[in-house]
């Protein structure tokens, strides 16, 4: 079983791949705190000086990164992450350069969550342990109008694994993959998830950071390609009410010395005592970092008993109530599956805490108790709490007010995303606490 890797190329590689395709725009990628793609695009004959990170852009536009007065902020693009937008060829060919920002002093931009993630991943380095991830990042594809405007039903009666005809999103799901594997994706399975109108692609697992980069690309792909075919691709957590919601369940494993630290064929479930640990780190911090992973006030409406998500703090081997699942795979491919996390997460700042909870766990060799094999969705309130079972926040604010009080989730994303990150939430549950919506005219108009 073999990860996915990304190709070792130097500036020179790029310039001389941009004029060998005859590229001629670039457009330089970045992400906010809040996680959307943002880039600036230049000419084909600027790139040098793109690549010499001399591209500069205003700070203070995006959210979360800097006030007004020190806004200038520059983009360091990776070399490695030069690609080719397949869909671009008729237009002039576009490419794409994922980047890390950087401060004018050419420091790294503390608020960048691509920098964030980095910063994580080289404290498991330093510990010995290479950081593998996959994610399966579900999507729901919804017609338009003749006005062009998103009508937020399913616009097929497909569950899991139908084809067409039930299917109707078959064919932009293909044009999909093909756009993928053409930018270097190495696609594993694709179909049609549970819930009406509902997709899931996935694609193989890689070090963390580029798992990270090809989630953030995936969304843009998908995004794109389902505009071209008249639809439009949501990545909202729950944009259906009575159906399942779209999940990201996040796979991860750590590597050290060039074998899996999470397998022991003698360890109790084949699993190892870095495993046990790991898992025990994400259990007893998921109330803390799930403002990370279920980012918005619409998250915590996918979080509910009934739709197959998984609310409850608990691990087992064979069954999917709880919020990490063991896959029954040994060896080389031993791993945790952490289910609660969803798409509309920063996958790099998701990625970030989800590391640096797992090593809190094993440096303090953090106890995950005993597999619940039972479906915790059928358990009385009592039987959960007299086996130790928490419960996820039940909304952004319990979430928000569970991350404020973490040290760790400070340490990992350090000052100023910590605090600005907080800011952004809690303008956002004050706009959806303040507001009056359809449901409650619905409700109580007439009545009252």
């Amino acid at each position: 079983m073999t990860a996915s890797f990304k190709p070792d190329y130097t500036k020179e590689d790029v310039l001389a791949k941009a004029e060998e395709l005859g590229v001629e725009f670039v457009r330089l990628q970045f992400i906010d705190i809040l996680g959307v793609v943002k880039n600036v695009a230049i000419p084909v004959r600027e790139l040098d000086h793109a690549l010499d990170g001399k591209v500069m852009f205003d700070g203070s536009s995006i959210s979360g990164f800097v006030r007004i007065e020190e806004s200038d902020m520059y983009l360091y693009p990776d070399p490695s992450s030069f690609v080719v937008f397949p869909w671009t060829k008729e237009e002039g060919i576009s490419a794409r350069l994922i980047c890390d920002v950087y401060n004018p002093d050419g420091t790294p931009f503390e608020g960048c969550p691509r920098g964030i993630l980095k910063k994580a991943v080289q404290e498991a380095k330093d510990l010995g342990y290479t950081f593998y991830t996959g994610t399966e990042a579900e999507f729901f594809l919804f017609p338009k109008d003749s006005d062009n405007n998103i009508v937020p039903t399913a616009h097929d009666g497909g569950g899991y694994f139908d084809f067409p005809p039930t299917d109707l999103g078959e064919k932009a799901r293909r044009d999909i993959i093909v756009a993928l594997e053409a930018m270097g994706f190495e696609i594993e399975a694709s179909h049609h998830e549970n819930g009406p109108g509902q997709h899931e692609i996935d694609f193989r697992y890689a070090e963390a950071l580029l798992t990270a980069d090809n989630t953030a690309t995936f969304k843009l792909v998908v995004k794109t390609i389902a505009m071209m075919h008249g639809l439009h691709a949501t990545f909202m957590p729950k944009p259906v009410y009575g159906i399942a919601g779209s999940g990201m369940h996040t796979h991860q494993s750590l590597f050290k010395g060039g074998r899996n630290a999470f397998e022991d064929p003698n360890g109790k479930y084949g699993l190892s005592k870095e495993a046990i640990h790991f898992m025990g780190g994400l259990m007893s911090h998921a109330r803390s970092y799930s403002a990370i992973t279920n980012p918005l006030v619409n998250s915590y409406k996918r979080l509910v008993p009934g739709y197959e998500a998984p609310v409850y703090i608990a691990w087992s081997e064979r069954n999917r109530s709880p919020s990490i699942r063991i896959p029954a795979v040994r060896g080389a491919g031993t791993r945790l599956e952490l289910r609660f996390p969803d798409p509309a997460c920063n996958p790099y700042l998701a990625m970030a805490v989800m590391l640096k909870a797992g090593l809190d766990g094993i440096k303090n060799e953090i106890d995950p108790g005993d597999p619940c094999n039972m479906n915790i969705y059928q358990m009385t309130e009592k039987e959960r709490k007299d086996y130790g079972i928490e419960s996820l926040p039940g909304s952004l604010d319990e979430a928000v007010r569970e991350m404020e009080k973490s040290f760790l989730m400070r340490e990992v994303l350090g000052d100023h995303t910590f605090e600005h990150f907080l800011k952004a939430k809690k303008m956002e549950w004050d706009k959806f606490r303040t507001r009056v919506h359809q449901w409650e005219l619905d409700e109580y108009l007439s009545v009252f």
